[in-house]
């Protein structure tokens, strides 16, 4: 982990005209790779069934594949949400590109900085684990649990994954370009097929964010848990915001567009903010994750009646660290506390036990409840949104004791 640095220094660096020590970066449009997905699959890797619910264009983690004995999430087993489809890119031919008014000298879009991957090795490498996931996880719950259905992909809990990140830190990276003291926002845009809905194409897949979450600990990864990134996942490069929704972590990065102005896209516009139900217009877009908790079980799950019953499962927040969890096997009636056995760091999940003593034969509900060390606990009831984002509440699990 490299050093923390703060946003004054690195601006002021920058100012001094430090990019010219990146080598090999050149001036100009050079050779971004167009990516490749015509008659291809939705998603290229592999998804057996015992590892995953396939949507088409996105993939969800079964929990029951989940051993409770591995921290993180092989990029193999982890959930893949795609607006369209994977692209398939040259890592050779790739570039990142980097323009706007926000940059210490402002370049327009046609006059771009443009960085090659090897540029990008060339920089002190950091690492970063964090948890991966999808603003809409739990979204079937919205109705399932509460009867107010919402669009969108019907996750469960799945859309979720613990992930050491490698790469290198933006603020490195901009420090060697040079931002203005006056920049404000950034906007990463990927390179996989344009979006389209409702007959409407709402071009490549962007959204910005903010430049002090990018001098914090934004991170622009080429590798995941020691290996290089899948295509499913943003081969060759993806932006990492930690903690963040998932649709910020935009994968297959193409661009970043610094600016002394506030960017949109619909991705933060149209989508990822709060509307419907009881919020009010112009509710600002969606940026840090809520409290969530999953037991390591399959849904509506047998459990061979005996004594005692071992059960795990874990909780996480994009917020901060977990501080404890409350766990229930009566629905809700009782609560006790669950024992937890690998504890999360600020950006990781904590993994936990409970020993369910004497349990009748029949049906039952289980429920989690979690705390974070921000105070934010879950509630038993999400408030209703269109696109069922940031469903929250303890999570009602049946299970059958034969």
């Amino acid at each position: 982990m490299q050093p923390s640095l703060s946003r004054r220094s690195l601006l002021r660096a920058g100012a001094a005209g430090t990019f010219g020590t990146f080598g090999t970066v050149a001036v100009g449009t050079v050779g971004t790779a167009v990516p490749s997905y015509a008659g291809a699959p939705f998603i290229l890797k592999p998804l057996p069934a015992g590892w995953f619910t396939d949507f088409g264009t996105n993939a969800e983690m079964r929990w029951d594949s989940v051993s409770w004995r591995d921290r993180l999430t092989d990029q193999a087993r982890l959930f893949v949400r795609n607006h369209t489809s994977t692209p398939t890119i040259d890592r050779d031919a790739w570039r990142l590109r980097v323009f706007g008014t926000g940059l210490a000298t402002p370049r327009v879009e046609a006059d771009a900085l443009s960085l090659s991957y090897a540029d990008l090795r060339a920089l002190p490498v950091s690492s970063v684990t964090a948890i991966h996931e999808c603003t809409g996880n739990g979204r079937s719950f919205f109705a399932s649990q509460q009867g107010t259905p919402a669009a969108g992909t019907a996750w469960r809990l799945g859309a979720v994954g613990a992930v050491t990140w490698e790469g290198v830190r933006l603020r490195d990276v901009l420090a060697r370009i040079g931002v203005s003291p006056s920049a404000v926002s950034i906007q990463a845009t990927g390179l996989d097929p344009d979006y389209v809905t409702g007959g409407v194409s709402y071009s490549a897949v962007r959204r910005p964010f903010s430049v002090d979450k990018a001098f914090d600990d934004a991170l622009l990864a080429w590798g995941m848990n020691g290996e290089p990134l899948l295509p499913d996942h943003g081969y060759p490069l993806r932006l990492v915001l930690p903690g963040w929704v998932g649709i910020g972590s935009i994968k297959w990065l193409g661009s970043l567009e610094v600016a002394d102005t506030e960017l949109t896209s619909p991705w933060n516009t149209k989508w990822y903010r709060m509307t419907g139900g009881a919020y009010p217009a112009g509710s600002p877009p969606l940026t840090v994750n809520p409290v969530r908790s999953a037991w390591e079980l399959p849904w509506q799950a047998t459990l061979a009646a005996r004594p005692e019953i071992e059960l795990t499962g874990r909780s996480w927040s994009g917020a901060g660290e977990i501080a404890h969890v409350d766990v229930s096997t009566d629905g809700g009636t009782t609560w006790r506390p669950a024992r937890p056995f690998r504890l999360g760091h600020q950006e990781a999940w904590t993994q936990w036990r409970h020993v369910w003593t004497a349990p009748t034969r029949g049906d039952h509900v289980l429920m989690a409840r979690s705390t974070d060390r921000a105070g934010r606990t879950q509630p038993l009831v999400t408030p209703y949104n269109d696109n069922g984002y940031f469903f929250d509440a303890v999570v009602r699990h049946p299970v059958t004791v034969a």
